[in-house]
């Protein structure tokens, strides 16, 4: 049976939606993942951009609110960021809460070329841990 993983971030607009894109993307046989937001903002277009680059299209993916998903039960809920982790210290519907925190790629003031490497750093970075993380309990194989 597959697990459903919701990760959470603040505006679900980069971090949560690059796992939620990353964790169906590869691992689709053992995991549903969604994603939301403490508020509801959009899908940023350079996470889009760099999740295309790794083949993982995420183009018609939303920003959602968190309530979107009340009454639904989760197996894991993930928080990416501090203010996720600190607005929501137990979500009811998780059986398990976890934090694992990565930078915001879109805090990073610059050129549209350094942008992209703070995006493409954070995305690696996510794919790795959340392999790791995944493994370690068993989800993935």
């Amino acid at each position: 049976m597959k697990k459903r993983v919701l990760f959470l971030c603040t505006d679900n607009s980069s971090r949560s939606q690059m796992a939620e894109g990353i964790a169906n993307y590869y691992w689709s046989d053992q995991v549903d993942a969604f994603s939301a937001g403490t508020q509801e903002s959009f899908v940023n277009p350079t996470s889009i951009e760099v999740m295309q680059e790794i083949g993982i299209d995420i183009s018609k993916h939303q920003s959602k609110n968190l309530s979107k998903f009340d009454g639904q039960s989760f197996d894991y809920v993930i928080t990416l960021c501090g203010d996720a982790n600190e607005t929501c210290p137990l979500y009811i519907g998780g059986t398990k809460k976890t934090h694992i925190g990565f930078d915001d790629p879109a805090k990073v003031a610059g050129t549209h070329n350094e942008s992209l490497c703070e995006f493409r750093r954070v995305r690696d970075e996510i794919k790795e841990k959340l392999t790791n993380f995944l493994k370690a309990e068993l989800i993935i194989y």
